[in-house]
């Protein structure tokens, strides 16, 4: 039987035009799989409702096609495998790992004002435990009243559940798995009926995601995914984490920013093949990237 070749993923939402930090994040995915021998697919990653559009999905077609970037496979789109996601969702609930929050966000802002706290503050900083300790009677009749509700993970009783965890990244080496370093996160809610967190775990799963390339702001979500993938019986990839692209006062590239659009630079009249060299240069300075 021949062996699975290595894949990696591009996976983009589309909430806006791409810019210059979403060409890294393609290039680098595109590398490292041609690196493996491997394939490089792209999804699609539309699960928030109210920011993304069918318009912009169209339009990051066209600016990757304009750029040169090839990706195997079919297109994979987030926001017709609500059902995948849902079934794990049930899944992790069954397990007993996930609790409802009924935590609003000025609520969570007042118990933690409240909260004596380390000097430097922690990633359990973000949320206070309010709903975890929730007698089961009282959970059971808030849910039946119909409250509105998140549905976060229990990061101390899953580590209970998985024992000691470990992940690879490419750029960093081992990592001992601390899913507590993001503090109970939610994984579900009313408006938002799944998280960032679940959605990539289970995609990069049914996509046979062998080596998973994205920026270095992403680095301490790894530590939630891997405890998902044990918890959920998924495979295991590698990471790696690769640095930001900034402008000259160290800004981090983004969306908000249209000058640094691929919309703005087509128009200016950039060629491709300079815009990518462009960036190879920037990440050999330091990542500081300037239109030249």
């Amino acid at each position: 039987m021949e062996a699975e070749r290595p894949a990696t993923r591009f996976a983009p939402s589309p909430s806006g035009r791409l810019h210059v930090g979403h060409v890294l994040a393609a290039v680098e995915a595109r590398r490292l799989a041609d690196e493996l021998g491997g394939v490089c697919r792209l999804r699609i990653e539309d699960i928030d409702g109210q920011r993304c559009r069918p318009e912009y999905a169209a339009l990051l077609l066209d600016d990757l096609a304009w750029l040169g970037l090839s990706f195997d496979g079919e297109v994979s789109v987030q926001s017709a495998r609500m059902d995948v996601y849902r079934q794990a969702l049930e899944k992790l609930k069954a397990m007993g790992v996930l609790y409802p929050c009924f935590c609003t966000r000025k609520r969570i802002a007042e118990r933690l004002a409240e909260m004596p706290r380390a000097p430097h503050g922690s990633a359990c900083d973000m949320y206070p435990g309010t709903c975890r300790s929730m007698e089961a009677d009282e959970r059971a009749a808030r849910l039946a009243e119909g409250e509105a509700h998140a549905w976060r993970l229990d990061c101390c009783r899953v580590q209970d559940m998985t024992g000691e965890l470990e992940w690879l990244d490419l750029n960093a080496g081992p990592q001992v798995c601390e899913p507590s370093r993001l503090g109970d996160v939610i994984l579900a809610r009313k408006d938002f009926p799944v998280s960032y967190h679940l959605a990539v775990t289970v995609d990069d799963a049914e996509q046979g995601i062998t080596h998973v390339t994205r920026g270095a702001d992403l680095f301490e979500s790894t530590h939630v995914h891997r405890v998902l993938q044990a918890l959920l019986g998924l495979p295991v990839p590698v990471w790696k984490h690769h640095g930001l692209l900034c402008d000259e006062n160290g800004k981090r590239l983004a969306k908000r920013d249209g000058a640094r659009s691929l919309e703005s630079l087509r128009s200016a009249g950039m060629e491709p093949g300079r815009l990518l060299a462009s960036i190879e240069k920037a990440l050999a300075q330091g990542g500081v990237w300037k239109m030249e």
